[in-house]
């Protein structure tokens, strides 16, 4: 390579990528992803004050093999031909930012990664672009750099991680370790970031899942056995100095070597190898079918994750199609089932595995972000949103915090509700009042069911989690009545299933969390004005008796306008479902009761 090629390193990583920029009166950023095994284009808004949540308006990915048209030429080099394509193709993506999105040129960003990193002729592909697109800068990362933006983006769909993020492309496989509470107390403290430092202690091996697969396949067995000893050697290589760098993952490695209860280490992977790994797991999941279509997020134990040859088996002896697996993704099983196993080999007892939607994209505009806005709750960006939908202009309106304090109000006293799976222990208390009064003008039942197909087929959120999404969607099913056609009914148990899995409690609190918001909606027939209006129409009291099971009193008091038209049977009979489920060693009963006129004590 030479002086036209413009490398981002850790270094210059300041100077290379522009910061953002929250007074630019335009907050919409292009970027283009080169990968080994396609090339990912999108467009994203960063406007404040949810710039956090990363909201992508367009995407795009082009299908060209950049490692495969260099692995067929014997001198490394990119054939004609790929190079007009991937320059018409850049072209394409930039006209469609710039033209069609009104993105500032200076806020388009196209980075290269492993196959542009071994090309011989990788300056011809960067002229051949800047004749198409006069303007546009390509940059190719360094591997430290390609493990930084990995390991960034996929942390950017969650709320707090602590863990192994490994990134399996086409042509590399990275590893870094990311603890975000102790990025956070970094930031906060002027020292350098712990991601930087994760990304100077891991490694970038060249055997993605497009190069693996070709060495796995060659017919002389030496150099099968060597790239298998090569791959397992570098990922035990590069556990081993992650560990020695970062004190919280040494203790976990050291608890797991102890074997003590519910130790291990959590792993995050992200990249179109891994993906396809985690469809086949999903494909095989023991919920089936697995209610939620999105790869993002989805969770499995250690000791299902390493089921590797029965993976393997079914990927061979499957007819049908696998839902997010290609034909190209599943010839590549074999070289993906390697890198999991060379993974489980080096890694000691893996206690979960989360697959992650976010990649380099989503890292690079991670990473041009300030310490505090990166590290920010994303569940804070969506209460922003509800914040600002519940005081329209013109309109007095009461709070959400006013909505859910009223909510709370009926759960016992002495639950604990921040650590329990329900909205408001996973922090989506905003998010489910924002929905409480929205589709009035459709049916009960309609709404039911939209409420689970929204919670499987809503984009993928920073924050929103499986269980997540599952608590709200029942949630709010329950809210609606919960009857359901029959073609529902499975979504609905699976979804009650998925959550189960992670808290045996969590549908009983959904059903009654559910339960209580339809007695609200009934009684408050829109979002109430004022947290007066509010309390002068609805209240909820809640006691517990604990003895065999959980017996709880809850007590609706009813204020007299809002009682007019609406009989206590008809309030009584919306916690009809608590009983039906039949939830065990758990008992409600409600009575409804005037509410105290205030002027006469």
């Amino acid at each position: 390579m030479d002086g036209l090629v413009d490398i981002i390193t850790l270094e210059n990583l300041e100077q290379k990528m522009p910061r953002w920029d929250p007074a630019s009166p335009n907050q919409l950023y292009a970027l283009v992803d080169m990968g080994s095994n396609g090339i990912r284009f999108s467009v994203s808004d960063l406007s404040p004050p949810r710039t956090r949540l990363l909201k992508c308006i367009y995407r795009e990915r082009a299908a060209i093999s950049l490692f495969d048209a260099l692995s067929g030429s014997s001198l490394l080099r990119f054939p004609d031909e790929t190079i007009k394509l991937v320059s018409q193709t850049l072209a394409r993506f930039n006209a469609i930012a710039v033209d069609d999105y009104g993105v500032p040129p200076g806020h388009v960003r196209v980075f290269a990664t492993e196959a542009m990193r071994r090309a011989q002729n990788a300056t011809s592909m960067l002229e051949a672009i800047r004749a198409a697109c006069p303007g546009l800068s390509v940059c190719i990362l360094a591997p430290q750099v390609e493990t930084l933006f990995g390991a960034v983006g996929a942390r950017s769909g969650f709320v707090d991680v602590k863990g192994l993020f490994l990134d399996l492309g086409g042509g590399s496989v990275q590893m870094s370790y990311l603890d975000s509470c102790a990025a956070a107390a970094a930031a906060r403290a002027g020292d350098p970031a712990p991601e930087i430092t994760a990304a100077l202690s891991g490694q970038s091996l060249p055997f993605g899942a497009a190069r693996l697969i070709r060495l796995l396949g060659n017919d002389d067995a030496a150099v099968h056995e060597a790239a298998t000893s090569q791959l397992r050697r570098g990922l035990s290589e590069a556990f081993q100095t992650l560990r020695a760098t970062f004190p919280s993952l040494a203790a976990a490695a050291a608890e797991a070597e102890r074997n003590e209860e519910g130790a291990g280490i959590d792993i995050y992977l992200c990249g179109g190898g891994f993906r396809g790994y985690g469809s086949i797991l999903m494909h095989n999941h023991p919920i089936t079918p697995y209610p939620i279509p999105s790869i993002g997020s989805f969770t499995v134990s250690g000791k299902l994750f390493g089921r590797t040859q029965d993976m393997l088996e079914i990927n061979r002896s499957f007819d049908g199609k696998i839902f997010g697996m290609s034909k190209r993704r599943r010839a590549q099983f074999p070289a993906i089932v390697a890198v999991v196993d060379a993974l489980i080999a080096a890694v000691p007892a893996i206690r979960s595995v989360i697959f992650c939607s976010g990649g380099n994209r989503e890292g690079a505009l991670m990473m041009s972000l300030p310490p505090e806005i990166r590290h920010a709750n994303p569940l804070a960006s969506f209460e922003i949103a509800v914040e600002e939908a519940a005081s329209t202009p013109g309109q007095q309106r009461a709070s959400v915090q006013d909505v859910l304090d009223t909510l709370r109000s009926a759960f016992p006293p002495d639950l604990p509700l921040a650590t329990t799976a329900t909205v408001f222990g996973l922090g989506l208390g905003p998010l489910y009042a924002s929905q409480i009064w929205t589709r009035l003008g459709a049916d009960a039942d309609a709404n039911a069911s939209a409420a689970l197909h929204h919670a499987i087929s809503c984009p993928d959120q920073p924050g929103l989690t499986h269980l997540a999404r599952a608590v709200l969607g029942v949630t709010l099913c329950a809210r609606w009545g919960a009857n359901l056609a029959p073609f529902d009914e499975q979504l609905h148990r699976n979804l009650r299933a998925l959550m189960e899995t992670a808290d045996p409690d969590s549908t009983f609190w959904a059903d009654f969390t559910g339960s209580v918001t339809a007695a609200m909606g009934m009684l408050i027939t829109r979002w109430p004005r004022t947290q007066h209006a509010m309390q002068r129409n609805i209240r909820f009291r809640s006691t517990t008796v604990h003895n065999e099971r959980l017996n709880i009193h809850l007590e609706i008091f009813v204020g007299a306008e809002a009682a007019k038209g609406v009989d206590h049977e008809t309030l009584l009979g919306l916690f009809k479902n608590l009983k039906k489920q039949k939830h065990a060693g758990k008992r409600v009963t409600v009575t409804v009761k005037p509410l105290p006129d205030p002027s006469h004590p």
